[in-house]
């Protein structure tokens, strides 16, 4: 256990650059700072459980790690807080104040301060079930994304259980089971930003649908989404990159919140994920009708403005890559 609690140390560490990039462009505001500084909290405690593991215990009486055990759930709440509301939010001095315990966490002994810091976990936890809990509507649309969430609400669960009861008892195992679950959540971390790097938007979309109260009252939803099907079979206004919900939505003649919640409601499908599915339709199709053209030149004519956002969408949708696509119809062909 001690080998594999090491491996997922060491994992953890080098994995602050894989992760932090599409981190960092994948979230605004107060979420991307409060994002970055949860992954390197979280390197910083397994950097010390390496050398603790490797050498000695004294490594953990410091004030650092007991700031970094504090800091870990206020990052983890102020990250999720905008995402799992559905809504941006400014930086200002009032998030500040979460990270009043870690201040103090400096005067605190190791031995009180790990199971005061898995206290104040326990805290934020249970705010985060009631959001996780409140969002259960939208889990036919997003069942993969909210898993994946849900996955990582267990694994901190587990650990906050075990931090209040195992570190008297047997230090040694605590710290050992403490650090696969650090490993394990930048691991389901990373491959759910290699998988899903919409993840924070499509979740955002589901938020945004359950705690904003419907604005089509007075609307003809029949007959937009009649027009919204030409917009996209006939103009193919998904071929543009820059398309975004309030351009499609003033096409429209609606707001942002209309046109999401029209989207959501009566297709299914939060507003990115409807938006990749228009676009990979569109390649499939050109994969086939335009041989000549290359894998890249058909992403960016169906409207993905990157090759990996296309490669990304079409591996999500379709479960292989454009290439592999191509070349598996072309055989079928000739079969």
């Amino acid at each position: 256990m001690q080998d594999l609690a090491i491996l997922f140390a060491g994992f953890s560490v080098f994995a602050i650059f894989p992760m932090g990039v599409p981190l960092w462009r994948g979230s605004v505001g107060s979420a991307r700072l409060a994002g970055m500084a949860l992954i390197l909290s979280l390197a910083g405690l397994q950097g010390f459980h390496f050398l603790y593991l490797q050498h000695h215990e004294a490594l953990l009486d410091s004030s650092l790690y007991r700031a970094l055990l504090f800091s870990v759930a206020p990052c983890f709440y102020l990250y999720s807080r905008p995402i799992l509301l559905g809504k941006r939010e400014r930086l200002t001095v009032f998030p500040a104040l979460h990270f009043l315990p870690v201040t103090a966490a400096v005067f605190v002994p190791l031995h009180l301060a790990l199971p005061l810091s898995f206290l104040v976990g326990a805290a934020y936890l249970a705010w985060l079930a009631g959001k996780l809990y409140a969002l259960r509507r939208q889990r036919p649309w997003f069942r993969r994304e909210l898993t994946l969430l849900g996955s990582i609400f267990a694994i901190a669960l587990v650990v906050t259980l075990l931090g209040l009861v195992l570190p008297q008892s047997n230090a040694r195992l605590f710290f050992m089971l403490y650090t696969i679950a650090i490993g394990l959540a930048f691991l389901l971390l990373s491959l759910a930003l290699l998988f899903a790097p919409e993840l924070s938007a499509q979740v955002g979309d589901a938020a945004r649908e359950t705690y904003t109260h419907t604005t089509l009252e007075k609307v003809d939803c029949e007959t937009l989404l009649k027009e919204l099907d030409t917009l996209m079979s006939r103009e193919k206004l998904f071929r543009q990159s820059d398309l975004d919900l309030a351009s499609l939505a003033a096409r429209l003649n609606l707001s942002r919140h209309q046109l999401s919640e029209l989207v959501n409601v009566h297709l299914g499908l939060g507003f990115s994920r409807y938006l990749r599915e228009q676009r990979v339709a569109e390649a499939r199709k050109l994969l086939l009708d335009k041989p000549s053209l290359s894998v890249l030149s058909v992403g960016m004519e169906a409207g993905f403005s990157s090759q990996s956002g296309f490669y990304d969408a079409f591996r999500e949708i379709t479960g292989m890559t454009p290439g592999k696509y191509r070349e598996l119809h072309r055989q079928r062909t000739s079969d």
